[in-house]
């Protein structure tokens, strides 16, 4: 039975369109998840809902605890995992607002727990991850944006830095050699540990800056990120729950 767990999700709760609000307060062998798990459904579909920074966005990125979360989703039953991320633009085209349906990742974190994989003594397990985005779920997530009219890319390749401070000049161009689209604080530990655990995963990255290559303008500050942020979330929250009925048909 499909069962949707939504990572992020901020302001999918409004009663107008999430139905059987419940709580799950979910433990796990890693502990426990950085929020309590949301129960309900949304347009008659059971979804789950995580707060990756905490309800009060109190954790930070280094804090988040990502085995717990993806285990905690596991075990309430979900089939498939969209996650919700702001990030920097490291491409002129791709603009504040846009939305972008993320496709590979390159991990720079450097403190995260990012296997569930702690010991061979049960046998070698190298997991394999060349793709690690689920592309049936990506291509629904991208055909429905582009129906809403939204500006998306359908494609792009997020770097995650381990933050909390964001990028020098010279690293922000580094990361455009080597071939990233986008970077964020929070992606490639959540998508390769949903892949360790099976579950079909997708991200929809919303730009809100340029980082810090783009020298012709001010650096970018948090104020700035939360500002773009929330003028578009609205489009993100839109963008999902249309998702959710695409992934009922």
């Amino acid at each position: 039975m499909l069962k949707i767990g939504i990572i992020g999700g901020s302001g999918l709760d409004d009663p107008d369109f999430f139905r059987n609000p419940d709580i799950l307060d979910i433990d796990t062998d890693y502990g426990k998840p950085s929020s309590l798990l949301l129960s309900g459904t949304i347009d008659d579909v059971e979804t789950v809902i995580l707060s990756r920074h905490g309800t009060k966005h109190q954790y930070c990125p280094t804090q988040v605890n990502n085995r717990a979360n993806i285990k905690a989703l596991q075990k309430a039953g979900v089939t498939h995992i969209i996650a919700t991320t702001a990030c920097g633009s490291l491409k002129e085209e791709i603009g504040r607002g846009h939305l972008v349906i993320l496709d590979q990742f390159i991990d720079f974190t450097r403190f995260r727990k990012t296997t569930f994989v702690e010991s061979f003594e049960s046998g070698i397990v190298h997991p394999a991850m060349p793709h690690p985005f689920d592309d049936i779920l990506r291509s629904i997530v991208y055909k429905t944006a582009k129906y809403l009219n939204l500006n998306v890319h359908e494609k792009g390749c997020v770097i995650t830095i381990e933050g909390p401070r964001l990028s020098t000049a010279a690293e922000s161009k580094m990361f455009q050699i080597l071939g990233a689209d986008v970077i964020n604080m929070s992606t490639a530990p959540e998508a390769m540990l949903a892949n360790e655990a099976g579950i079909p995963y997708a991200a929809v990255a919303m730009s809100t800056d340029y980082d810090s290559w783009k020298e012709d303008e001010e650096p970018v500050t948090w104020d700035e990120i939360l500002k773009v942020f929330n003028k578009n979330a609205d489009n993100v929250k839109k963008l999902l729950v249309n998702v959710i009925k695409e992934l009922k048909e």
